[in-house]
């Protein structure tokens, strides 16, 4: 491997000066730098960023965690995330969480011994106990997505869990649909509570009280909501389901798919979140969110605004939603016709 004692001897000057140059940390005369410049491109030298990190006390690494990558929400914000840190010069250091607490605090204890200058953790079902206490120790900048305010000093950036959830019923309620069925994300965990909230105060606004059958509680997979499809949709208890996540939404679709069900002439179904595969499903997923893309290049440059710029105020930052119209939302059906018998 080439070393920066390889370029000086080639360009002909010291190997302080080809650090100077290449770091600019001082001022090198023109024909010299040029001499370095060419020397590196000869022999393809490529600066060690160890030995950087080590002079300057910074990697320009950014931590990320998600809870599982393979889920479209968590891939698509990374994606973003990476393409912000790109342009700031900066590398992404990935590590999935899972939801179990000894696997999520191993995974900040790695982050930190790979000496990330800053961390985003992305929405997901934790351990809060384990978490905070984890994420108190830690002296670098945090950001959290779409996740809720835990007592700690973080930035955030955050849907507006609560008012996403109001339009998509909203847009349920102007089809003509009066029995819309809400399936939840785990109980506990507060994105679920706001959601549901937005639910119920959609209907309230339109003079409807929810049935107890019309809620039932999820896990965000899609298997959830193809068991609550398999489960529920035959027995016409509502016209519309609003699934409190794309993934659980489309496992509803492929429920209704296998029921011999027609979306939406027998129901509608609607997502939250706006993950591009929600457009390939088929019929192609209404839902309510925005570009997973650039809500990660948003996150990774308040983070990097925040490591290069430490005594910024904390910032919380909700994130605005748009109703996403595709296929799978249509006007209520005034009478549900007759259940098909499966072959």
């Amino acid at each position: 491997m080439r070393s920066i004692r390889d370029v000086a001897r080639l360009a002909g000057v010291s190997f302080t000066t080809v650090s100077h140059v290449l770091n600019g940390t001082r001022k090198v005369s023109e024909s010299a730098r040029e001499r370095v410049m060419r020397a590196v491109h000869e022999i393809n030298y490529v600066p060690s960023a160890l030995a950087r990190s080590l002079r300057v006390s910074k990697t320009r690494n950014l931590g990320v965690l998600v809870p599982d990558i393979s889920n479209p929400f968590c891939s698509e914000i990374t994606l973003g995330i990476e393409d912000g840190a790109r342009q700031a010069d900066y590398s992404v250091v990935l590590g999935n969480t899972g939801q179990e607490g000894d696997q999520q605090t191993h995974q900040i204890k790695n982050m930190l011994s790979q000496r990330v200058d800053g961390l985003l953790l992305v929405a997901g079902i934790f351990d809060h106990s384990r978490l905070v206490q984890a994420l108190a120790k830690i002296r670098i900048p945090v950001l959290l997505i779409d996740h809720e305010a835990i007592e700690m000093s973080a930035d955030w950036l955050q849907m507006d869990q609560f008012h996403t959830a109001l339009l998509a019923t909203q847009h349920l309620l102007t089809l003509g649909h009066r029995r819309i069925a809400c399936l939840s994300g785990p109980a506990f965990v507060a994105i679920s509570q706001e959601r549901v909230r937005g639910w119920r105060q959609g209907l309230a606004d339109a003079g409807i009280e929810p049935e107890s059958d019309w809620s039932r509680e999820g896990d965000f997979s899609i298997e959830s909501g193809y068991d609550y499809g398999m489960q529920y949709l035959p027995q016409r208890l509502v016209s519309a389901v609003l699934a409190c996540n794309d993934m659980m939404a489309m496992g509803v679709l492929r429920a209704a798919a296998k029921l011999r069900l027609s979306v939406p002439a027998d129901f509608s179904v609607m997502g939250i979140d706006g993950i591009e595969m929600g457009g390939y499903a088929y019929p192609a997923l209404t839902t309510v969110g925005d570009s997973l893309k650039v809500v990660g290049k948003q996150a990774a440059d308040m983070l990097i605004e925040r490591i290069e710029h430490p005594n910024l105020e904390s910032r919380r930052v909700r994130r605005s939603s748009q109703l996403i119209l595709r296929e799978s939302t249509g006007p209520a059906s005034p009478l549900p016709r007759e259940f098909p018998d499966e072959q």
